[in-house]
Order: C-alpha cells, then sequence, then structure tokens
C-alpha cells in the first residue's frame, strides 16, 4: 500500500513541475540586476543552465563569481568557462583517461561558508574555490559595493523579491500551482523591478528642484531604475510601456541561437 507521502516522493523524482522547486539566481550587486534565473529541482542541471544564461549577458566571458556554499556551483562555473584537458595516463595498461573541464588560469570563484547551529548561523568563513586567494582578495580590494565576502546582497534580493511577488512569500495560499506560469510570473515581477521601481541607491540629485502637481514639495532627486543604473534603458518605464512593449525584429533574428537555453518545461 503506497501513502499520499509516497506517490509525492515517485512525483518530485519524476516530474518536473511537481514538489518544491529551486530558484537559482545570478546577481550583479553593482547594479542590483539579477542577471539570469531558472527555476527547477534538479541541482547540478540548473546550475549549468544559470551560468550559460549569465555569461553571454556579461561584459567579460565570466566575471568574478561568489556564492554560498553549494557542491553543485562548482562544476557550473567550470560548464561555460572551462578548458577541455585529457589528464596523463597512468601505468601503460587500460583505458585512457576521458576529458576533464579545467579551469582557465584567470578563472576566480570564492564561496561562503557558514556554520549552523539549530537552523542559526553561528560562524562564518571563505573557501577559495579556484584562483589564487591573492587575486581573488585584490578583486575585493577593488569592488564598489563591499570589500568582505558575504551573501547579504543575494540574501537583500530574495527579499526583495519576496516583498514584490506574491509567489515568493513563505506560508500561503497564493503559490504556483504550476512550474511554468510560475515562471512566467517570475519574468513579469523582474521585468517590473528592473524596469519599472525605481531604487534608492541609485537616485542622483537634480540640479534644480522641480514643481509637482499642486502644492507638494518640491522633487530634488532623480529617480533612477537598475536597468539604468546598468546602461540598459535611459528612462524609468511606466507599466503601459512595459506591458505593450514589442520585441524588436534584431531580437527575433538571433532567437534561434539562444532558444536552446530556455528549454519547455514538461
Amino acid at each position: 500500500m503506497q501513502t499520499t507521502q509516497d506517490h509525492r516522493l515517485v512525483a518530485d523524482l519524476s516530474c518536473e513541475p511537481c514538489g518544491d522547486a529551486w530558484g537559482w539566481r545570478a546577481f550583479a550587486p553593482v547594479w542590483r540586476v539579477v542577471v539570469a534565473f531558472v527555476i527547477g529541482n534538479r541541482p547540478q542541471a540548473n546550475a549549468n543552465l544559470l551560468l550559460a544564461r549569465g555569461v553571454p549577458v556579461t561584459d567579460d566571458p565570466l566575471p568574478v563569481c561568489t556564492s554560498e556554499q553549494c557542491p553543485a556551483d562548482k562544476n557550473s562555473v567550470l560548464h561555460p568557462a572551462g578548458q577541455w584537458d585529457r589528464p596523463p595516463r597512468r601505468g601503460c595498461r587500460g583505458r585512457r583517461p576521458k576529458p576533464q573541464r579545467q579551469p582557465p588560469p584567470d578563472l576566480l570563484y570564492a564561496q561562503v561558508v557558514q556554520k549552523r547551529d539549530n537552523g542559526r548561523i553561528v560562524a562564518g568563513g571563505t573557501r577559495i574555490v579556484l584562483g589564487e586567494p591573492a587575486a581573488i582578495a585584490a578583486c575585493l580590494a577593488a569592488s564598489p559595493v563591499s570589500q568582505p565576502l558575504n551573501p547579504s546582497f543575494g540574501e537583500r534580493d530574495t527579499l526583495t523579491q519576496r516583498q514584490h511577488n506574491r509567489r515568493l512569500t513563505r506560508r500561503t495560499i497564493s503559490f504556483s500551482k504550476d512550474i511554468t506560469w510560475f515562471e512566467k510570473q517570475l519574468w513579469l515581477s523582474l521585468a517590473y523591478y528592473h524596469l519599472v521601481l525605481p531604487h534608492e541607491s541609485w537616485q542622483e540629485p537634480l540640479p534644480l528642484p522641480q514643481p509637482t502637481r499642486r502644492a507638494g514639495s518640491p522633487r530634488k532627486w532623480r529617480p533612477v531604475t537598475p536597468a539604468m543604473a546598468a546602461g540598459i534603458t535611459d528612462h524609468v518605464w511606466t507599466m503601459t510601456e512595459l506591458l505593450s512593449y514589442r520585441v524588436p525584429v534584431q531580437f527575433l533574428d538571433r532567437l534561434q541561437e539562444i532558444e536552446h537555453l530556455f528549454p519547455e518545461l514538461d
């Protein structure tokens, strides 16, 4: 006899849209931009897909990467940036070793290690996964956002997304019943976050205060969205502009180059 819990465990293993879904995000703290995201429950495959989506939209082939401690992250970093190399053969008998991805000399990757006790963080540290510690320390020292390595930016972005997206709220009846609709809704909420919602840390002082409606106080600050800070657009979008936006023809011509990065969920 199988219980309901047993049926759910079988569904979790055999069907992607069933059960809990993990959200993987690549976050650029300099501009507060979510570079890429993946929704699913397969750790290594989703980690590889996240880096594959994030690398084409960055300036460098792969910038300095930091993350929380996760076994799948090292292989995912090597997936787009690693170079194939065959290890030397040991002895003169047996099959030759299979080629493996090796990190290039300039690839830098570090993890934040957290020690927990009864669910609470009691200690933290840093683990250098790829690259020289001196090179990673130099990059962190030149960072305009944070010199110590910590997960604060990722955690703060998680809180921001939970506040703007009801489906990410804990202990709610508004969760998604289908992973495909959840992904579509997340695309919409992230578009609103990047293009419509100004970020207070990026607001700029105006040369002259601008009058507001009726007897309101003059406007002294120019609102700036994360997309404006990253140079993607030059103004704050309205919801009408966002919902009525038409995809350029140039993007449709390149659609075949990137459609393999967005497989349809069964």
